[in-house]
């Protein structure tokens, strides 16, 4: 196997790596602490094609593949998780679920903008009844006089609810039949009819923006559905594979940020006259961490590139998505948890960055399927059973 990057893939990387460490690391703690959205940040990735990577360039993207995309989050992700998650749902599922499904008149009013970071996009599915069973949605839309689609309910946990101009919104358009009753529209929050509610008040990723959203006979016309009618299940399940890709990578830069001040600080710290990192409990724990950061890189970058071969031949890379996003995310989480553990009482202190990386693993565990989940994908694609 070759595990050599194309020129245009290190570019991006590199790209990523120099704002990252440049712009987002420095007010990393501070946005965290404020919850401030870091809107003039999001903006300049954009200009610099990390809002739209695998955005062909006629829809004002980077014009890369799935496996750039992931090294390209990997670095914003070793510097900020909540920087990292805006540009994740941005990126795979708003933008590569019009990309995959829309028309090619939605491709050009509703990417180009999005993909630029001159304006923001969000993705709609979680409701305050539904988590997990997404199927179980109340979110009803039914047609008027006009044939445009008038839409009623509430959705919660928007990442980039209260700053995002379209969304991409799942409700029933036939009550009673389940998933199969169940369709996608692009919403635009500029309309009447839409709400933005309470920012929910996190642990982790707090520069992130969260919110519940709220319709009430919010008009969207006929032209914004997205795919077929009763096909929005499917077409969330698809775009979610791509966002697992996405949540992997960040779980793996943030693995990667707690390891590397870990290794650092074990070469400095002194304990009994000896650096602590020659102590042989301290050694097994670094030991582990690498392992578990260089299988979590290698299982992210292998489902990015079955993404690639899969938007090449139409096949599908759910099961690659769901194991890549199932071990980073538990790896981010042990390792983070064992770089607090390594820094002892400083690593429990603001005055470093442990403790966020520690609280910004947890939700690579939660959003966009959790675990659970995860090892249910897996399970039921390799036997086949359900």
């Amino acid at each position: 196997m070759d595990f050599r990057l194309s020129d245009d893939q290190l570019s991006i990387q590199s790209i990523a790596r120099e704002f990252a460490q440049k712009r987002i690391a420095p007010v990393a703690a501070e946005l965290d602490a404020t919850g401030r959205f870091p809107l003039e940040n999001i903006r300049e990735m954009g200009q610099l094609g990390l809002m739209g990577i695998e955005v062909p360039e006629e829809y004002g993207g980077a014009g890369m593949d799935p496996v750039a995309y992931a090294l390209a989050m990997i670095e914003i992700g070793a510097a900020d998780t909540a920087h990292s998650t805006i540009m994740s749902v941005n990126n795979s599922l708003y933008c590569n679920g019009i990309l995959q499904h829309g028309t090619e008149e939605q491709k050009q009013k509703y990417v180009r903008a999005i993909a630029s970071g001159e304006h923001i996009g969000a993705y709609a599915l979680t409701e305050p009844q539904s988590g997990s069973d997404a199927s179980a949605m109340h979110t009803q839309a039914s047609r008027n006089a006009d044939g445009d689609w008038v839409i009623n309910g509430k959705k919660s946990w928007i990442t980039s609810g209260p700053v995002a101009k379209y969304i991409i919104l799942f409700a029933i358009t036939t009550p009673g039949i389940g998933a199969k009753g169940i369709s996608a529209f692009i919403i635009d929050t500029a309309r009447p009819g839409f709400h933005a509610g309470k920012v929910e008040p996190k642990l982790g990723i707090r520069a992130s923006a969260t919110c519940e959203i709220e319709f009430h006979d919010y008009v969207c016309p006929a032209g914004d559905m997205l795919g077929p009618q009763g096909k929005g299940f499917g077409i969330a399940m698809g775009v979610l594979d791509a966002g697992r890709i996405g949540i992997a990578s960040q779980a793996v830069g943030l693995c990667r940020a707690a390891y590397q001040a870990s290794v650092a600080y074990v070469q400095e710290r002194k304990a009994f006259g000896h650096a602590i990192g020659s102590f042989q409990m301290i050694q097994a724990k670094i030991a582990d961490m690498k392992c578990r950061l260089d299988a979590a890189e290698l299982l992210t970058l292998r489902a990015a590139f079955a993404k690639g071969e899969a938007d090449r031949t139409g096949g599908r890379f759910s099961t690659e998505a769901a194991v890549a996003k199932l071990y980073a995310s538990e790896a981010a989480m042990w390792v983070t948890h064992q770089a607090v553990q390594i820094h002892g009482g400083m690593g429990y202190s603001k005055e470093m960055p442990l403790e966020r990386y520690f609280r910004d693993a947890k939700i690579t565990e939660i959003y966009e399927g959790t675990s659970e989940i995860q090892r249910l994908v897996i399970a039921r694609n390799e036997t086949g059973l359900r």
